[in-house]
């Protein structure tokens, strides 16, 4: 199908197919942005010349020290220059990368090193007692442990470990690259977040990643030499693939180690931020920022923001101060973002809230996936009418090769061609989904369905509300019923009873909180809230 009748000589050859990878964007950029600031942090900066340079010595030195093609390499680093060189020189050498969720405990670190036998593990000085401890556990066996220390940060070297910086000296700046062969190698070991058990490996292939890349540089309308910050963890499917995608474009990778409001607000106004990405809870570390840790700026910086339904009311408030807010939607098993709220010129005369409305929906697929819709019951699309409910199904380039060591799992999440993503949602007529919850947090309050996701968007609008997550708490009458776990603005005040008036006058009567709670609230690395922490809680309230 699809053939002409005489192929004779028409095959793949050296000159007309090259393997898809990210490698080749930083490849490029040696060479047409040689010159331009590749990495900044704090006071340094390195051209990609440099950058270069210091990848092709990382990937040789891992080579020489014993590093084969197809072993993992682990990082347990925050977003410092090394995890960035890191993303490219560990498949350089023909390795995996397996960045590891540095707020993770010793135990689920250790079971990550032995599951994914990881041969090397380059270890930031501030990590060594989560990295050593991890390797006690595992009876001593583990990767070689190489220290990256942190002169910005103040961290010197322990003297316990060969450095990062002694590592790339024994390199070759001028080594040639393992380009892959196949484009489906594997690039990347990433792990689930493993609330319901020990977390999944997902395995990313060199294709996907780099069609996540060339995409969101068409999505994001980055353009060249765009101003990226990391605020995403590089752990966290990979930063979204963000570092890999900026050398495409000749831009420059801003690192941030320690994510406040006056760290970010630095780095737009200092170093010109043009995007950015985070989980809501950043956004609203922006909007809350103290007025001594905002800084000015004249610009006006794109923002993407998943990891969790951004409420309304969030929307509406960062806008003003000069980010563009983009919901996107995704999951470790697909690379990071595979879905954008895409904004269409009809909506911009629309009042503010209803603005910020449409920006909470969860989107339409980005250029790069072939079909993501939402599926009822029996595998077929839900009618398109902003009600019908069903579960999130992705089919498309950025999907994983599968779990690692896991074909059962491997086949369940992929029953019926397609990667079942266990989120719950609806789809507008225009196409455009709307998540209402993870299957897992549905409140079932007598026999109704309750969205998490509404009830906590509702609470957002009052004015001392900072953070909020709405779980189900046992009840004899209702089965369950909401209960809202929130944490107020500084200096703010309200009563339970305040809220709960204040959620009922918008929501129905089953779907207001019968219970509120005031505490921080349990978070992961990457800003989401833990509610599998506030759930086990609310059975004991």
């Amino acid at each position: 199908m699809g053939w002409l009748k005489d192929e004779t000589g028409l095959g793949r050859n050296a000159a007309n197919f090259v393997p898809l990878t990210p490698l080749s964007f930083l490849a490029r950029a040696a060479d047409v942005f040689a010159a331009d600031t590749a990495l900044v942090y704090g006071s340094e900066r390195w051209t990609y010349r440099e950058m270069s340079a210091r990848v092709s010595r990382l990937a040789s030195a891992l080579t020489r020290a014993g590093v084969a093609p197809g072993d993992v390499v682990a990082t347990l680093l925050p977003n410092v220059p090394a995890q960035v060189e890191a993303h490219f020189g560990i498949p350089a050498a023909g390795a995996v990368i397996n960045a590891i969720n540095t707020r993770l405990d010793a135990d689920t670190v250790a079971y990550i090193l032995a599951h994914g036998e990881a041969k090397v593990a380059l270890v930031d000085s501030q990590l060594l007692p989560l990295a050593e401890e991890a390797v006690a556990l595992n009876g001593g066996t583990g990767p070689e442990i190489i220290e990256v220390p942190d002169p910005v940060a103040g961290l010197a070297a322990s003297g316990r470990y060969q450095t990062y910086e002694a590592l790339l000296a024994t390199g070759a700046a001028e080594a040639p690259w393992k380009m892959p062969q196949d484009e489906w190698e594997s690039l990347a070991l990433n792990y689930t977040s493993g609330t319901t058990g020990r977390p999944k490996g997902v395995v990313y292939h060199h294709r996907g990643a780099y069609l996540l890349g060339m995409g969101t540089a068409v999505a994001w309308q980055m353009g060249l030499r765009p101003v990226y910050l990391t605020i995403v963890p590089l752990f966290h499917c990979n930063g979204w693939c963000h570092s890999w995608t900026i050398p495409a474009l000749g831009g420059t990778i801003v690192c941030c180690r320690d994510i406040t409001a006056a760290a970010i607000y630095r780095a737009i106004a200092e170093e010109g931020v043009t995007h950015m990405g985070g989980a809501p809870i950043v956004l609203n570390m922006i909007i809350n920022a103290k007025p001594e840790d905002r800084r000015d700026f004249s610009h006006i910086v794109q923002t993407y923001t998943a990891g969790a339904p951004p409420p309304a009311a969030t929307l509406a408030a960062i806008e003003p101060l000069g980010f563009s807010v983009t919901q996107v939607y995704g999951l470790t098993e697909t690379f990071g973002h595979v879905t954008e709220c895409l904004w269409r010129g009809e909506w911009d005369g629309l009042p503010e809230a209803d603005r910020a409305a449409i920006k909470a929906r969860t989107g339409v697929l980005m250029p790069f996936m072939e079909d993501i819709n939402v599926h009822g019951e029996t595998g077929a699309p839900v009618v398109r009418d902003g009600s019908s409910l069903g579960e999130i199904a992705i089919r498309g380039n950025a999907v994983m090769k599968g779990y690692y060591k896991n074909p059962d799992a491997t086949a369940e999440a992929f029953r019926g061609g397609f990667f079942r993503s266990g989120d719950i949602a609806f789809q507008h007529e225009d196409g455009y989904i709307k998540i209402t919850d993870r299957a897992k947090d549905i409140i079932i309050s007598g026999g109704e369905n309750v969205s998490s996701v509404e009830v906590e968007g509702a609470l957002m609008h009052h004015p001392a509300v900072s953070l909020c997550a709405v779980v189900a708490k046992p009840d004899d009458k209702w089965g369950e019923v909401p209960c809202a776990f929130v944490e107020l603005k500084p200096g703010a005040a309200a009563s339970e009873d305040e809220l709960i008036a204040f959620a009922r006058a918008r929501l129905a009567g089953f779907k207001t909180p019968k219970k509120v709670v005031f505490q921080e609230l349990p978070k992961t690395s990457t800003g989401k809230i833990q509610k599998f922490e506030l759930r086990a809680r609310a059975k004991d309230l």
